[in-house]
């Protein structure tokens, strides 16, 4: 087996480990992707998703994406992690230019990325904008289940500008 499929079965297995909830398997088999591949920048992005998501470090968890993204920039799950964690923190600027560099990534799902745009600018108070970008996310998704959230916070953010 090549060094790569290795590094792959490895990280196949830490999803699996994170899936039913044991975190801690998880962290150890992505640590040892790590140990065995610096370069690995996947492994940075499922460890970063366990600091944030499960283990509540904040900080980690943005140190860890970061270097996913200076390991693998062309990974997509990256970017729609590392924007929650950054929506989350209520970092404005970093978020919005992190989406901007993401909507050049092969393979992102610009739906998701138009629709992180819309949530930042909605949390921001910027509700035409808001509206703008949910519109964009409607437009080019083909998921029902999507298309409908769209159009749900479109009307919410209608409702609250009648509220202004």
């Amino acid at each position: 087996m090549d060094h790569l499929t290795k590094l792959e079965e490895l990280l196949d297995q830490a999803n699996l480990d994170i899936k039913d909830g044991l975190y801690d398997e998880a962290t150890n088999k992505l640590e040892k992707i790590l140990d065995m591949d610096p370069n690995f920048g996947k492994a940075y992005n499922h460890l970063g998703y366990l600091y944030e998501v499960k283990f509540k470090d904040y900080e980690k968890g943005e140190t860890l994406y970061k270097l996913c993204l200076e390991k693998s920039p062309l990974y997509p799950s990256v970017y729609y992690n590392y924007a929650i964690l950054l929506s989350t923190l209520g970092k404005w600027d970093d978020l919005k230019e992190l989406l901007d560099q993401s909507l050049n990534v092969p393979g992102i799902t610009k739906s998701t990325i138009y629709n992180e745009y819309a949530i930042m600018y909605e949390q921001q108070g910027k509700l035409d904008q808001a509206i703008e970008y949910y519109r964009k996310a409607a437009l080019d998704t083909l998921d029902k289940n999507v298309l409908d959230r769209a159009k749900t916070s479109i009307e919410r953010c209608k409702m609250k500008k009648d509220l202004m």
